[in-house]
This record gives C-alpha cells, sequence and structure tokens, in this order.
C-alpha cells in the first residue's frame, strides 16, 4: 500500500521495549511522529535517535508525540532506549505487519544482493489521525528540522 499525505494512518497494534500494547488509538487527538528506522545501534539509526531525544522538548512543546518502529526485538529496543536515554517508545515490529501497512518493507540491494528491510521513513500524523507529513528523505543528524519544518 503506498500512503500519501490526507490518507487516514493505519490503525496499528505493537508491543514496545516493555512488551507494553501500544496502539495509533493512543494518540488519538494528539500529533504524532511514527519514524520507521533498519536497526537499534546502528551509526545512522543511532544518530536519529539521538537527534529526536535531543530535541524531544521541542517536539512535545509542538504538540507532537513521538514513536519509533523497527523489526528488532523487545529486548534490542530496552538496550537501545537504556544506552541512549530515549525518552519516547520503540514498537518491536518483528513480524512486518505495521511495516507492511506502512509501506515501509521493501526490497534493498546491497553489492549486488537482494534483500529485504525497512525503508527510513517518518510519518506526522495529525489529531484526526490524517497523515499531515512524510518523510522518505531522512536526514538523520537533523530530523526534527525536518518535522518542524512547514
Amino acid at each position: 500500500m503506498l500512503l500519501k499525505v490526507n490518507d487516514l494512518a493505519p490503525a496499528f497494534i505493537g508491543k514496545d521495549q516493555n512488551g507494553e500494547t501500544v496502539r495509533l488509538a493512543d494518540f488519538a487527538n494528539r500529533k504524532l511522529v511514527l519514524y520507521f528506522y533498519p536497526k537499534d545501534n546502528t551509526p545512522g539509526c543511532t544518530a536519529q535517535a539521538c537527534n529526536l531525544r535531543d530535541n524531544y522538548t521541542v517536539l512535545l512543546q509542538a504538540g507532537y508525540e513521538v514513536v519509533g518502529v523497527s523489526t528488532d526485538s523487545t529486548a534490542s529496543h530496552r538496550r537501545f532506549v537504556v544506552q541512549k536515554q530515549l525518552p519516547f517508545r520503540l514498537i518491536a515490529d518483528t513480524d512486518h505487519t505495521i511495516h507492511e501497512q506502512y509501506g515501509t518493507w521493501v526490497q534493498k540491494s546491497m553489492f549486488g544482493k537482494q534483500y529485504w528491510g525497512t525503508a527510513r521513513l517518518t510519518f506526522v500524523i495529525d489529531e484526526t489521525g490524517k497523515i499531515a507529513k512524510i518523510i522518505d528523505r531522512v536526514h538523520t543528524a537533523s530530523h526534527t528540522a525536518q518535522i518542524l519544518q512547514e
């Protein structure tokens, strides 16, 4: 499914780093930054998470909540959250269900070899549950600026 701006965000349900259930419905009447990233503790993903961490107060003041999604396990997410002191939740989408709903589980290529993996994409969801913005060229070290840019 190819999502577009103004589409209703697909309802999702997953488990965060603490094994607690997270649903899109939990963020009703609030803005949500739902970001998909390939892997915990890799350079680009760490830069992105730390940029969001360092600007988390600014995002909250602008009315946003932040949730990250990758195919890593809850245990991996828990270690990543503790090591990097992340103040937001990370969903463990180990079976790719949420990725497939959002079109972020894609075929990739490296050194001529094809494989399936996560497309680094961010969906900014407004208070009505519609997609307000899709960031498909994520600048990991300045991601918050991309989110806040009108």
